[in-house]
């Protein structure tokens, strides 16, 4: 009999979003616009005092029109974190614009402010910067924002990871002009696919809303002054996401046990250590994060294997950094360390996203614990 699938961050859902979905279908309000969509976005704007939020098909077209609101065009530079997923980044070569890739710093693993402050020397006029809360503990908010102001540079926050995250007893995604959140399938509140575009300035949510609804003019007649896409959300999508925030500080809760239980359960192994909180932030836990020691013997993919073997319980590596993958192998990087050595580089090698699905039982979470720990020798 095949053992029982644990899964790095699956879907949870309750009841509501059926109710929700169950509503959109009775009213035939199953095109892509509807009132379960206005009712998202405030909803999301209330949860997160966002101020304004346009609800969109994916994370990434939220950047992608969050560039395009900043007018960042061809040959513009967009400093944007090395330790991250593409998605961050993609949408800035959409534009044929040039993304320089800022290294992480050690105590969050996200932007590092060393690094960011060198690229200026080299690059002071840069278009936007984009900072991104890695698997949901927000980056050095303060001092990344200072220097984006020095600079007069708007900041776009990818705060994808990061829905329930605060900094400083603010929500992450409310602090850059511009602020994204993602609701794909594993993240802590999920629409099976959708996005959101965030920001204090209601005329920019309306404008990502023109744009995302093919940049339609208000004429009877179809009309088209400027490019537009095809980035709305859905109602019958909304409907789920509406029904999922309603579970949001309960997800974060089981997310944050889950962390906290790893980094007990590993306590007493001194080669392993987990992804490291920002004191000044509250993290939702999106992803537990477990680091190796780089004089141990023990490597990622041994520890990934044992649990895909033994256990059937999927992991994740960390996420590639930006510079070392291929399609972006032209651009330029800034290594926080003074050497030139990549603190992105080094949790790649020596790190690995560990099951953190809040449907994980006792007897899962046993498992994976006592997996891991037999790696070691414990």
């Amino acid at each position: 009999m095949e053992k029982k699938r644990i899964y790095l961050s699956s879907p949870t859902t309750h009841g509501e979003e059926q109710a929700f979905v169950k509503e959109a279908f009775d009213t035939n309000w199953v095109a892509p616009l509807g009132p379960h969509v206005n009712a998202f976005e405030k909803e999301v704007a209330a949860y997160t005092g966002c101020g304004h939020a346009a609800a969109l098909s994916a994370g990434t077209a939220a950047i992608h029109l969050a560039l395009k609101l900043l007018q960042v065009e061809q040959e513009d530079v967009v400093l944007v974190p090395d330790l991250t997923f593409s998605a961050t980044c993609n949408p800035i070569v959409y534009e044929k614009a040039k993304p320089v890739f800022i290294d992480a710093e050690p105590d969050t693993w996200n932007m590092s402010p060393e690094a960011l402050a060198r690229a200026y020397e080299k690059y002071p006029n840069p278009k936007a910067v984009i900072v991104v809360h890695l698997y949901g503990t927000p980056a050095k908010l303060d001092e990344i924002m200072a220097i984006c102001q020095a600079h007069g540079t708007p900041l776009v926050e990818d705060a994808a990871e990061s829905l329930g995250s605060t900094y400083k007893g603010r929500h992450t995604g409310t602090f850059g002009r511009l602020g994204i959140y993602s609701f794909n399938g594993n993240k802590i509140i999920t629409t099976s696919g959708g996005g959101m575009l965030v920001s204090a300035d209601e005329e920019a949510t309306k404008q990502a809303t023109f744009l995302a609804t093919q940049a339609r003019d208000p004429a009877r007649h179809y009309q088209h002054s400027q490019i537009g896409y095809n980035y709305r959300m859905s109602n019958v999508t909304a409907g789920i996401g509406r029904g999922q925030l309603l579970h949001l500080e309960e997800h974060k809760a089981a997310k944050k046990a889950i962390y906290a239980q790893y980094k007990e359960a590993f306590a007493d192994i001194p080669e392993i250590s987990m992804n490291p909180m920002n004191p000044d932030g509250d993290a939702n836990n999106w992803l537990s994060g477990m680091m190796i020691d780089k004089d141990c013997d023990v490597t990622p993919d041994m520890v990934m294997d044992a649990l895909e073997q033994q256990v059937n319980a999927e992991c994740r590596p960390i996420w590639k950094p930006m510079h070392l993958q291929p399609v972006f192998a032209a651009y330029d990087f800034f290594p926080h360390n003074g050497d030139g050595s990549s603190v992105g580089e080094y949790i790649f090698d020596r790190g690995l996203c560990l099951p953190s699905d809040i449907k994980n039982t006792p007897e899962d979470m046993e498992q994976i614990i006592r997996t891991v720990r037999a790696c070691f020798g414990r």
